[in-house]
């Protein structure tokens, strides 16, 4: 259902191409603060529902982020869960050029579920505007080494994703030496997410994918898996842990969680074997509402993901800007510290969950924003 309210949403937009059977969805949510900000997926079941409650959620995080984005996102139907790389392309050209009218105007795309550099190169060069989308490849310049494409594939979403645990350990008065760590997912952000934690000083003694999961509790030797994965297909082939299945993971004893892969990793029929005492939302929605309250009742500290992994549209308002990747990863350093300090802050002083913190935060902001327009 969508939830038609003051913040929106401004514009609901269903396309369709006779001679492709191309469909696709635009939602321009909200504009109070800039442009609407979100990217484009690709799914045989994506929906103009679904389109809108990812709209809403790129809404709250860009403002959170204190970043002058309003909310949007996109998606095209895609015919079966395997595309033909040409094929998609082509859907991606007929899209782009029949939203050219609101884009950039009011809405700039962005990479998604099925969607990288490769494709958003596609949709800016269907566009004409090279301000279309962000995301796009490093060669792709408005100025040759200076204003250049920051493709999500720099691992922005998993460095965010990492200063988020740090702060809010920081934020319990505790250090990441040592930590054991489980990460379920190991895609682009959770590999990124194992990388670096590994070399904060983390014990990684856990890490799933689609296939399954290794675990070790004396740590695993995360160079050797990135092998595995590459050799065998699935980190669960990893000889030198034990394996388990993906939904395991979950409910292994160590102190940070990091569910990396599919929303709803954590719910009501599991939440009773979480044993972390910190959890940070790399993918969106891992923590069910209900499963989320039962957790801060026990004491356990959710960073949610529309902090957690807004390292992604950071580094796409870094691009958009023109800035370099070096001046990319300062700026989600800047801001993730800064605003998860913010929240962690108010969520214990009016005693209330994060994400309640969070998403008082951000309407007031998207609040304030509307009163200097009026």
């Amino acid at each position: 259902m969508i939830k038609h309210d003051h913040l929106g949403p401004e514009k609901l937009i269903e396309v369709y191409d006779h001679d492709t059977k191309m469909r696709g969805f635009l939602v321009i949510d909200n504009t109070w603060l800039g442009i609407a900000k979100g990217g484009l997926r690709m799914t045989p079941g994506v929906t103009l529902e679904e389109t809108f409650h990812l709209a809403r959620t790129m809404t709250y995080k860009n403002a959170l982020a204190e970043l002058p984005f309003g909310g949007g996102k996109s998606g095209i139907v895609a015919n079966g869960k395997k595309i033909d790389p040409d094929e998609k392309l082509r859907l991606i050209r007929i899209f782009s050029e029949s939203i050219k009218e609101l884009c950039p105007k009011l809405y700039v795309s962005g990479p998604d579920v099925n969607t990288g550099e490769r494709e958003m190169a596609e949709f800016v060069k269907a566009n004409g505007s090279l301000k279309s989308a962000t995301g796009k490849p490093a060669s792709m310049c408005v100025k040759p080494g200076v204003e250049c494409g920051i493709p999500h594939e720099f691992g922005s979403t998993g460095f965010g994703v990492v200063q988020a645990t740090l702060a809010a350990l920081g934020f319990l008065g505790k250090n990441i030496k040592d930590m054991k760590v489980a990460v379920a997912g190991f895609g682009n952000v959770g590999s990124f997410v194992v990388s670096l934690l590994d070399r904060e000083g983390a014990k990684i003694v856990a890490i799933s994918d689609s296939g399954g999961a290794t675990y070790n509790p004396k740590g695993l030797e995360t160079r050797k898996i990135f092998d595995v994965k590459k050799k065998k297909g699935s980190v669960a082939d990893n000889p030198d842990g034990e394996k388990l299945s993906s939904e395991d993971i979950t409910t292994l004893d160590v102190d940070i969680l990091v569910p990396a892969a599919f929303h709803e990793a954590i719910t009501s029929e599991n939440v009773s074997k979480i044993k972390a005492k910190l959890i940070v939302e790399a993918a969106n929605l891992a923590v069910r509402p209900d499963a989320e309250i039962t957790l801060h009742k026990k004491g356990v500290l959710i960073v949610p993901d529309i902090i957690a992994n807004a390292g992604g549209v950071i580094s796409s308002y870094a691009e958009y800007r023109g800035y370099n990747p070096k001046q990319m990863f300062k700026l989600i350093e800047r801001k993730i510290n800064r605003n998860l300090g913010t929240v962690l802050g108010k969520a214990k002083a009016e005693k209330i969950t994060s994400r309640e913190a969070a998403l008082k935060i951000a309407r007031e902001r998207l609040e304030k924003a509307r009163n200097s327009r009026e």
